[in-house]
């Protein structure tokens, strides 16, 4: 076939030609590639020989690498390079990547095999690898359904396969609402903006072919507009159009999708004997059950109301002086509290913003992993989907180890927030295979010729999706089923929010935040101040977080569950949720757990992962060198290249010793009152 998608890749690092790729490609490819894939998986289950790990185990993994190498390619241009002709190929191949899902996992012959082995798994001679896969292969096709009766059987595919089409239908409308907003800024919406706000409203503007100033829904937009505009009225425009994204129109209200696919994954929890999906999906995770997350969320939930209850007197009183005769409410918060920090810091994040260059946050980051793991970083002129992607080669000693792909800047075709993906993972089962990482933010873009400057907030997450990019670059097992982030969710942001500790230490500081014209440091008196309020309206911060968290955990825990909408002002009235706080995402673009549902039932997971991240940066800081090479070799070792090759409770405590408790959350939070 002359289809690239499905030729040999003979390009450097032998990475997907995008340049020859065309849409039209996508649909003959995937056809192909589907066909190939049931091919290879009916060999398997229709082999005479007695099975073995060889012939069973190792012959599915094997199975369906074009079909992997297509999709690859398609769902990362539908994710961060979309287009109508994706979206609707992204609508047409959804049901029928779960049919595939559904045949594979309720093949008989094949789950006979793999039962057969599991019987055996002693007498197999398996190495540790080996065995953790044969393990986790049986224990995916008992969570798919391969013992369900046939009639079972059959719901359970209907199931997935709706899922899978309101999943996409979610993830579409969302970015359709993010799309189509935008509020037009006359001059006197702008004059008392900060200069960087009005470059960022004016390169919105541009890349929606507009001559003159625009909000739009990036957060990167939105929430310093939240902050620095004097106009209440407008900072009500903007927050209530961002947090009703997925619900503007009748066309793309999702409150439909969520409350068919809430309805569906308990019932598909029902016919797998569970008592509801949130104990189905908690099952597999760190935290087993319900129980133990809610404990978790409660045991933080109240220190989290005393902070906001103070902090939210301050800014009363701030809007009281303003003579505005209202009581605090959500499009305030963030304007007040940038006024607050101001008088009880004297620090203003337009001062402190000219100093987060882009490149130079990057580069503390390619020092960080240098120092602590050894690894190079060198740009490569590479041209990936889309001129904004930079391309790095990552090596150690000389060595090759993976790409690193980086995209960050906003854009309407990409969909909002913040991730890490690979389009190939490590492994070596045959032959040594090394990953190729995307991190994929939405920073604003500025003005052509004019420097990308960050907020503290997005050299954060910049850090985070690093973090995550190291998970599957330090990989090193033989099975891509174990690789990198293929982990529990409740432990796969561990290293991705313990590697945001670094970005924050003096010495990164110091060194790479410096002022983009006159390359000055920061002095020690504003660095001071920058890490005495790194913590300021972390009461705030962690309540909108908590609210989604528990909404979530809430939604797949009832099964009587009738209106969305309804239950989640019941639940945010029970716990107590301050007025002036929402929910960080709302239920109609809560894509966490509606577009696909990776986090659905384990958006716990941050606050799970963060009681050890903050643990795991204090077996640095005990050595008294944030940078110890032997604490940094253990975390290697145990962390950041065992995938889930083991129980993430086995990985923790041979890296630390011993499992953290909440105290260690609290306090690095500030909470512990």
């Amino acid at each position: 076939m002359n289809n690239p998608l499905l030729s040999n890749w003979t390009t450097e690092f032998s990475i997907a030609p995008f340049k020859d790729i065309k849409d039209s490609h996508f649909k003959e490819a995937f056809e192909f590639a589907v066909s190939e894939q049931e091919k290879e998986i009916e060999t398997v289950s229709k082999n005479p020989a007695k099975p073995t790990f060889e012939n069973t185990i190792k012959e599915v993994f094997r199975a369906g690498k074009l079909l992997d190498q297509v999709l690859t390619v398609f769902y990362t241009l539908a994710s961060a390079d979309t287009n109508k002709v994706r979206e609707s190929l992204q609508r047409e191949f959804a049901p029928k990547l779960a049919k595939l899902h559904s045949s594979f996992y309720h093949n008989t012959d094949l789950f006979e095999k793999i039962n057969y082995l599991y019987q055996k798994i002693d007498q197999l001679g398996l190495d540790k690898d080996e065995v953790r896969v044969l393990q986790l292969t049986h224990r995916n096709f008992i969570r798919s359904g391969a013992q369900l009766s046939n009639n079972n059987r059959i719901r359970h595919k209907e199931i997935t396969k709706k899922l899978s089409e309101l999943g996409t239908s979610f993830s579409q409308n969302l970015l359709a609402d993010e799309r189509d907003w935008h509020l037009e800024l006359g001059e006197s919406d702008i004059h008392e903006l900060p200069h960087f706000l009005q470059s960022a409203t004016k390169s919105a503007a541009l890349e929606k072919g507009i001559n003159g100033q625009i909000i739009n829904l990036s957060r990167s937009l939105v929430v310093p507009f939240l902050k620095y505009s004097p106009n209440r009225a407008l900072r009500q425009k903007v927050y209530e159009a961002f947090t009703s994204r997925g619900s503007m129109r009748p066309d793309t209200n999702n409150i439909k999708n969520v409350k068919e696919m809430l309805k569906l994954r308990d019932q598909l929890a029902k016919i797998l004997s569970y008592e509801s999906f949130s104990a189905f999906r908690l099952e597999t995770e760190m935290a087993k059950t319900p129980k133990n997350v809610r404990d978790l969320l409660m045991k933080v939930w109240e220190p989290t109301v005393k902070a906001v209850n103070r902090d939210a007197k301050a800014l009363q009183g701030l809007m009281d002086q303003d003579n505005i005769n209202d009581k605090l409410k959500a499009w305030d918060w963030y304007y007040y509290s940038e006024k607050r920090r101001l008088l009880e810091y004297d620090l203003d994040e337009t001062i402190l913003k000219p100093y987060f260059l882009l490149e130079n946050i990057l580069e503390a980051a390619f020092e960080c992993s240098k120092r602590l793991f050894n690894l190079e970083f060198s740009k490569k002129a590479i041209n990936f989907y889309h001129p904004d992607c930079l391309v790095y080669e990552v090596t150690r000693d000389g060595s090759h180890k993976a790409l690193l792909v980086c995209d960050y800047f906003a854009r309407s075709t990409k969909r909002s927030g913040a991730w890490c993906s690979a389009m190939r993972s490590q492994s070596k089962m045959d032959k040594p295979v090394y990953p190729v990482v995307l991190n994929i933010c939405n920073f604003t873009k500025p003005e052509f010729g004019n420097p990308t400057l960050l907020s503290y907030d997005d050299a954060k997450t910049l850090f985070h999706e690093f973090g995550h990019a190291l998970h599957q670059i330090l990989s090193d097992v033989t099975f891509e089923m174990i690789s990198g982030t293929s982990v529990p969710r409740d432990f796969v942001e561990l290293p991705s929010q313990l590697f945001e500790h670094w970005l924050e230490i003096p010495e990164i500081m110091t060194k790479y935040v410096r002022h983009f014209e006159t390359n000055k440091s920061l002095s020690p008196a504003l660095l001071n101040k920058v890490i005495e309020s790194r913590n300021y309206d972390v009461g705030f911060a962690t309540m909108e977080y908590l609210a989604s968290a528990i909404v979530d955990l809430e939604f797949h825990s009832n099964n009587q569950l009738s209106d969305p909408i309804v239950e989640q002002s019941r639940i945010l009235k029970k716990i107590g949720i301050h007025p002036a706080v929402n929910m960080r995402h709302s239920t109609t673009n809560f894509s966490h757990i509606f577009s696909g549902g990776g986090y659905a039932s384990a958006y716990y997971s941050y606050m799970w992962s963060e009681v050890m991240d903050t643990d795991a940066f204090e077996a640095f800081t005990e050595t008294n060198n944030l940078f110890d090479s032997a604490i940094a070799k253990k975390l290697e070792k145990y962390i950041f290249s065992s995938g889930g090759s083991e129980e993430p409770d086995f990985l923790y405590m041979n890296f630390r010793g011993r499992m953290p408790n909440v105290s260690s959350l609290l306090k690095g939070r500030g909470l512990d009152f």
